[in-house]
């Protein structure tokens, strides 16, 4: 599609939004106020009308009418972010694609830590892994951030904050039940004691499920597959003094899950337990106009299979310790400094290969980072960055960031942003026995452009915010044929990305709120001299729409429907016989409708129906999805 098309679907998408039913409706969401305060994008409190870059914040207010919803679930919402298999099976992986970058792409973090997974092949995180009853806020930031992340930061960060103590000691918990024998239960305790602030919060979730695998020619049904998870989430701070705090946190999932054989294929007998297990410890320093931060975390990711009694098994383990400094040099001024040092280990076992083990499969690498932030009259900001890698394996890189920004009438932010941004190979990609690259691998490097404006306008009643964007990224990593004839990882190809996504909320009445999103994302591939062809890519939709509408009837009873459409894509499977099959996947809209009546000051009712009009279509091909379901259930509140 030539790019002057972008402008044109741009057009249509908006027209298709505003002719949607005003009586639709979603979880209360809009675009991020000007106003709103947020952490990720500077990795200090920063208004998001003195920052030059996109963030979408899923609120406290949106997570709590969520309860019947997973976390893949809720950030599909997002404009310009799709989370593949967020419709598919429990227990199926979950993949992210943030403006057409592939999931390794975009840094997943749970309260400002990076959480890879070291024993996984890309060692993307499976955000399926989170208990959504552990989540305070998400803040979504969109764009290149390796200066202020280091790798995998290319399309973006996902920063996952969880719940902390504060005010009055207070209880919650909660019951639900819904389709598929899926059954709910959390309880929480939060508050102060003295000077400690504690957060303690557990889940249990359980369901007969459905079949991952879709029968292709056989009219026989597939064994359902069950999944279970257990999420435990601890946080903990103590004022030494008034300037001196001590933190820690623990993070405990638990999933187990029966899983198929393949795209169109039933395994009645092929079952898999995840834990995952994040712990940290750290001080923080209050200045007199800054802030000190050390923290120290351990993040450990445990896979084991039994596929018909053959056993393996996939474990990872990161250690990261990082010092971040930020401080307001003058009214002109603000620096935010760090260092990082990140190592991680991986021992792997299957049937399929020779092991991995710790001792030889492990890297490190250490970072030094510093951003400037300018704040001109209230007006003009501008953030100038840079970022040193050191990395065990592939030597050193840079990266850098360019980000000015303009703010007229206090509410119209116009930005642009320069930056470069990179991924380091994976542990099994560089030390596999079977598939390493002898002559070593690359990390993949990326350029962005993107320009955009963000408004708060009538008194906060009307907000719009736009972007357009363009990123290249080199050194591709895949897998294929190398120049001795050999088949492994490579550095072969380059994905040339460009779209838009602009995002409306408007609220005519106080007991009423419309928001509409539309996100136009291409991609390809094109691979190195030599090698023919060029692709586009895959399970990602070029087009994606969506409304969503609420509405208070009054103070205790509150209505909800969110629409999304998503384009077709296009999708390879393996069959049988390990022929490579290409299919395209139907475009398709989805209706999910939410009531929420709050019986008694501690007591909320809710029901959640999601695919309203049971629509038929596939994440991934070969694997079936949600037709309409439904969860309802019942929170209580004691303080």
């Amino acid at each position: 599609m030539k790019r002057k098309n972008i402008y044109v679907a741009a057009s249509l998408g908006l027209v298709q939004l505003a002719l949607a039913d005003a009586r639709l409706y979603a979880q209360s969401q809009k675009p991020s106020s000007l106003n709103e305060v947020v952490v990720t994008a500077s990795r200090s409190p920063k208004k998001i009308s003195d920052i030059g870059k996109m963030v979408r914040v899923i609120s406290r207010e949106e997570i709590e009418r969520s309860q019947g919803r997973t976390l893949p679930e809720l950030l599909n919402t997002v404009p310009g972010l799709n989370v593949t298999g967020s419709g598919s099976a429990l227990g199926e992986v979950k993949s992210v694609y943030l403006r057409g970058a592939s999931s390794a792409n975009t840094l997943i973090l749970i309260d400002g830590i990076p959480v890879n997974d070291a024993s996984g092949i890309s060692g993307e995180y499976n955000l399926a892994a989170i208990a959504i009853d552990q989540i305070e806020r998400i803040e979504v930031l969109k764009g290149a951030s390796s200066t202020l992340y280091g790798s995998d930061a290319v399309a973006g960060v996902i920063n996952v904050i969880t719940k902390k103590g504060e005010g009055k000691l207070k209880t919650n918990a909660l019951l639900s039940g819904g389709t598929y024998n899926t059954y709910k239960q959390a309880v929480g305790l939060n508050g102060n004691i003295n000077k400690t602030a504690v957060a303690f919060n557990f889940s249990n979730l359980d369901s007969k499920g459905f079949s991952s695998a879709q029968p292709l020619n056989t009219p026989s049904p597939f064994e359902k597959d069950k999944f279970s998870q257990q999420g435990l989430s601890l946080n903990l701070s103590q004022y030494l003094n008034s300037t001196v705090k001590i933190l820690g946190g623990l993070q405990l999932n638990n999933n187990k899950s029966g899983l198929d054989g393949g795209a169109f294929q039933d395994n009645t007998n092929y079952n898999y337990n995840k834990v995952a297990l994040l712990g940290n410890i750290g001080v923080n320093v209050a200045l007199r106009k800054g802030n000190l931060s050390l923290i120290a975390s351990q993040n450990n990711v445990s896979n084991k299979f039994d596929n018909n009694g053959a056993n393996s098994y996939y474990k990872g383990s990161i250690t990261n310790i990082e010092s971040i400094f930020s401080y307001k040099v003058n009214n002109f001024l603000d620096l935010t400094s760090g260092a990082n040092y990140k190592y991680s280990a991986t021992d792997q076992f299957s049937g399929f290969g020779a092991p991995l083990t710790a001792g030889n499969a492990n890297n490190n690498i250490a970072s030094l980072f510093t951003s400037l932030f300018f704040n001109v009259k209230d007006v003009f900001r501008m953030e100038l960055g840079g970022r040193y890698n050191n990395h065990s394996a592939f030597g050193d890189n840079f990266t850098y960031t360019f980000n000015p920004s303009v703010l007229l009438f206090n509410s119209v932010k116009v930005y642009g942003n320069i930056s470069s941004a990179f991924r380091v190979p994976s542990l099994y990609q560089l030390t596999s026995p079977e598939y390493s690259n002898p002559a070593g691998l690359a990390p993949e490097t990326s350029f962005n452009y993107e320009a955009g404006f963000s408004t708060d306008l009538f008194q906060n009643k009307l907000n719009i915010n736009t972007s357009v964007f363009f990123r290249e990224i080199d050194d591709v990593i895949d897998f294929g044929s190398r120049a001795d004839g050999s088949f492994g990882y490579l550095n072969q190809n380059q994905q040339n990305d460009e779209g838009i996504e602009t995002e409306i909320g408007f609220k005519p009445h106080n007991n009423l709120s419309i928001s509409a999103f539309y996100a136009y994302v291409y991609g390809r591939v094109v691979k190195s001299p030599g090698t023919p062809g060029a692709f586009n890519l895959s399970r990602r939709p070029v087009n994606s729409s969506g409304a969503n509408v609420s509405y208070n009837l009054n103070k205790n009873l509150s209505f909800s429907l969110l629409y999304k459409w998503t384009d077709s894509r296009r999708d390879i499977y393996y069959d049988t016989n390990f022929n490579e099959q290409n299919v395209v996947l139907t475009s398709y809209h989805k209706f999910d409708a939410y009531v929420q009546y709050k019986a008694k000051k501690n007591i909320t009712l809710f029901a959640d129906v999601k695919n309203l009009f049971d629509a038929r279509y596939n994440d991934f091909a070969g694997y079936n999805t949600m037709g309409t379901n439904f969860n309802a259930g019942i929170s209580f509140l004691f303080q």
